[in-house]
């Protein structure tokens, strides 16, 4: 992830020149959120749009906002909020408004408050932000009313809303308004036009460039619709009359999200706050995820973070590979596409690495932000590797992996030439140009606590392991011989090398001082002595011997890193330990996940389980029960909830997949594709969370139900309710 304080270039005092300076909380605006492919919106509780500077609200495509301001009205007023929610799939947002007190104008009485019922429903489709308005008299007499929309759009780059001063813009033309629409448009530096058409229907009694206002004259109970179509860049005039655009947009929006959910297993427990916060996940998953020719693809995360991050959607895919492995196969897939073959100083881009950040706005276009195809990440070339093998060992499926083959052989080329910059085994960074990101692990603020911005990565071992796994699978099932190096001496000779590298990270990166791992090596190759989260990540890889495991466990189990609620970034003894920074001292749900799944892998079930129940208490806090970002790293206090960070996205994809990655840990869940068998290896169930039933768990084309329950102690008792095809589960004791 590109940290809002961490995207490329440091200023002459240290800090980012590319930090997000917006003066806006977003916890404070608590906004509503909806996305659809490469279109988003930011709005209010009212479903209102006021870009007020530092603020993100508005609809956005491709990295630009195509509207600025969008405000309804009733007579001139602004309406009374009632209520407000985004439906549990996250695709629509309903706002229910009712009118203040309105005084008599020419032509029309006095309207007393609370009269006039107004619903607003708002969803996004194909590049088209639809809504509908709905409008009743709930009076004893006839009344009039005026429907205003106010529109604007100022084409703003997306880095400008996140506080980028920019030297010259383009041409921002005289809005137009004809017939039954307003066109607003621009013309960037790009030389590219990018166009917002707005469609109403009926159409208005009265039209300016800048508003459409609707006269309404409703009997006692009578109900008026009104539609609006906002359309991005459009190819096309609309083909259909609006409100038959608008219900088929809905069916098709709906059938695509009941397909997911389909494909995916899903989770049902005795605790309801638990399923809300599971169910909100997928849903936040689903609404993140864009259709690629591919498959699916997890954008980041809304408003700062809506595109492809190779680092956050391989850590995603990962998270949540028991319960959609479709998932993770779209990832892969879409990343290879982008996988560089060249160099780019530029773009810190050299063959075989995968991608770090994409964007479509005019400033990557033009240079002025470095990210148009932006390579500068250590870890997503590894985790592209690592998943793969994970994947394999997931779904079995072998031949349709095998097209991904010289995409992972590319991948490991780089590992081995360009990213062991001096053959210590060891992967190395160091941004090309001092545009780039200085520092280009997950935690890329610029103020890490480390003393040197030059470091050696630590997920070497689990690449290899995992391409072994690869080799060794495909070399198996090849048609013909297989050359040499997809053969098992090929499988073979890398775990050979996995091995030698884990004793050669235990030998490097272990600070007896510490008690725990290095955060990393630096330019010398000495060891930065920091207690961080990161030592938890390898558990996850498996590098470390079951006693220093054992070691690292105990610490990040204690007051120093365990706030309650999650693991934080770095122990409150360290020197830069601040609970409202970024990455020293702040809590990832993500994170705290994968250091669940490291500490599961090492036997500590229970201290797993302990780290869903804290984010499942932190979700019961939180709006929606929507896991952010990130939130402060303060302790948990009773009758409080987390604290929040100000400018964390939410909802965020590798957040979003936290819970369910941890619970996948807690209960010890594994498959085994030639056995057609799901395993479930000494599960522990969370405190408050007595029963858990997995439905629709995918193998080879066959499902089964698995139910888990607390028996006698912390036991766990296990039963199939239900299986479809050949597919068996068995819990080990």
């Amino acid at each position: 992830m590109s940290h809002p304080q961490a995207d490329a270039a440091l200023t002459d005092d240290g800090a980012d020149a590319h930090s997000i300076t917006a003066g806006i909380s977003l916890q404070e605006m608590r906004p509503r959120v909806l996305k659809g492919d490469d279109t988003f919106a930011v709005l209010n509780h009212s479903g209102d749009a006021h870009a007020v500077p530092g603020g993100p609200e508005g609809l956005y495509h491709r990295d630009t906002r195509h509207l600025s301001r969008l405000e309804l009205t009733l007579s001139g007023r602004k309406p009374l909020l009632l209520s407000s929610a985004v439906s549990d799939d996250g695709a629509m947002l309903t706002c229910d408004l009712t009118n203040p007190d309105l005084p008599a104008r020419p032509g029309r009485g006095a309207i007393e408050k609370d009269l006039v019922h107004l619903r607003r429903s708002t969803f996004l489709r194909n590049g088209v932000c639809y809504e509908r308005l709905t409008v009743r008299n709930h009076g004893e007499q006839p009344l009039r009313v005026e429907v205003g929309l106010q529109v604007a759009a100022d084409f703003a780059d997306l880095f400008e809303v996140r506080g980028e001063v920019r030297a010259r813009r383009g041409t921002l033309h005289p809005p137009v308004a004809e017939a039954a629409g307003i066109t607003l448009a621009y013309t960037g530096l790009d030389e590219r036009r990018r166009e917002t058409q707005l469609r109403f229907e009926p159409a208005p009694d009265r039209l300016t460039p800048q508003q459409a206002v609707f006269d309404l004259a409703l009997v006692p109970g009578q109900r008026c619709t009104l539609l609006v179509e906002t359309r991005c860049n459009p190819d096309q005039a609309p083909r259909e009359p609006a409100d038959a655009a608008f219900l088929r947009a809905l069916w098709e929006d709906s059938r695509a999200r009941r397909a997911v959910q389909a494909r995916s297993a899903s989770v049902r427990t005795a605790d309801s706050g638990f399923d809300e916060m599971i169910g909100r996940s997928r849903a936040d998953l689903t609404m993140l995820s864009t259709q690629t020719p591919e498959g699916p693809f997890p954008y980041a995360g809304v408003p700062w973070f809506s595109t492809v991050f190779g680092r956050d959607l391989l850590i995603t895919a990962w998270l949540t590979l028991w319960l959609d492995p479709a998932l993770a196969l779209g990832v892969l897939r879409h990343l290879a596409t982008m996988q560089a073959t060249g160099f780019d100083p530029a773009a810190d881009a050299e063959p075989g690495k995968i991608l770090h950040e994409v964007r479509y706005g005019e400033m990557a276009e033009l240079g002025e932000v470095p990210f148009r195809r932006y390579y500068g990440s250590i870890d997503s070339t590894p985790l592209f590797v690592a998943l793969a093998g994970a994947w394999l060992d997931r779904t079995g499926e072998t031949e349709t992996l095998r097209p991904l083959w010289p995409h992972i052989e590319a991948a490991l080329g780089w590992i081995e030439h360009h990213g062991d910059r001096d053959g210590d085994g060891f992967v190395e960074y160091g941004r090309m140009q001092e545009t780039g990101l200085a520092n280009q692990g997950w935690k890329d603020s610029w103020d890490l606590d480390l003393p040197c911005r030059w470091h050696a990565g630590q997920g070497a071992d689990r690449t290899l392991r995992g391409a072994g796994l690869c080799f060794r699978r495909l070399a198996r099932r090849r048609p013909h011989r297989p050359r040499p190096w997809a053969g098992e001496d090929r499988a073979a000779a890398m775990e050979a090398k996995a091995e030698a590298l884990r004793q050669r990270f235990e030998a490097t990166f272990w600070c007896d001082e510490l008690g725990t791992y290095a955060l990393a090596l630096d330019g010398e190759k000495r060891p930065c002595q920091v207690r961080a989260s990161n030592a938890g990540h390898v558990l996850l890889g498996g590098l470390a011997s079951p006693e220093r495991a054992a070691s690292v466990a105990r610490q990040l189990m204690d007051g120093s890193f365990h706030s309650g609620w999650g693991i934080r970034t770095l122990a409150t003894t360290e020197a830069r330990y601040n609970p409202m920074s970024y990455h020293n001292g702040s809590v990832w749900p993500h994170d705290t996940a994968l250091v669940g799944l490291g500490l599961a892998r090492y036997g500590h079930r229970g201290a797993a389980a302990k780290l869903l129940e804290g984010l499942t208490a932190a979700a019961s806090k939180l709006d929606l029960r929507r896991l952010p970002e990130l939130f402060c790293g303060f302790p948990r206090r009773g009758g409080q909830g987390p604290t929040a960070y100000p400018v964390a996205c939410a909802p965020q994809a590798w957040a979003a997949a936290a819970p369910i990655g941890l619970l996948g840990a807690c209960l010890g869940l594994s498959f085994d594709p030639a056995a057609k068998l799901v395993r479930l290896d000494r599960p522990v169930l969370p405190a408050g969370l007595d029963r858990v039933l997995l439905r629709g768990l995918s193998l080879n084309g066959a499902r089964v139900d698995v139910q888990l329950g607390r028996a006698a102690g912390d036991s766990v008792a296990m039963s199939v309710p239900a299986r479809r095809g050949e597919i068996s589960a068995v819990l080990l004791a």
